[in-house]
């Protein structure tokens, strides 16, 4: 697995589309699908937001889907590195 940074979120998706990369969004949204309907492919780049302000808009029409992880109880969402975690170990396993 290969990370990489950028200040500009919107210029990394775009490099990383034009590299091959399937953009894959988590963040809860009317969009969004559930994590284990996503199939993804040797090419992902993950896009997460921070706890407060979730992911904008703007990144969110950049990417290929939008999921979430299925929750059950009275909780609405998971810490972020905690939800990363999640989605990496699924995304990595289907891969």
């Amino acid at each position: 697995m290969t990370v990489h940074y950028r200040d500009q979120l919107p210029d990394a998706i775009s490099e990383a589309r034009t590299a091959g990369y399937r953009i894959i969004a988590l963040e809860q949204n009317t969009s969004s699908v559930p994590l284990e309907s996503v199939h993804a492919t040797n090419k992902i780049a993950l896009v997460v937001g921070n706890e407060r302000d979730g992911i904008s808009a703007e990144v969110l029409s950049m990417c290929n889907v939008i999921c979430e992880i299925p929750m059950f109880g009275s909780k609405e969402s998971l810490n972020v590195s905690v939800a990363t975690g999640i989605a990496l170990h699924w995304l990595r396993t289907i891969a």
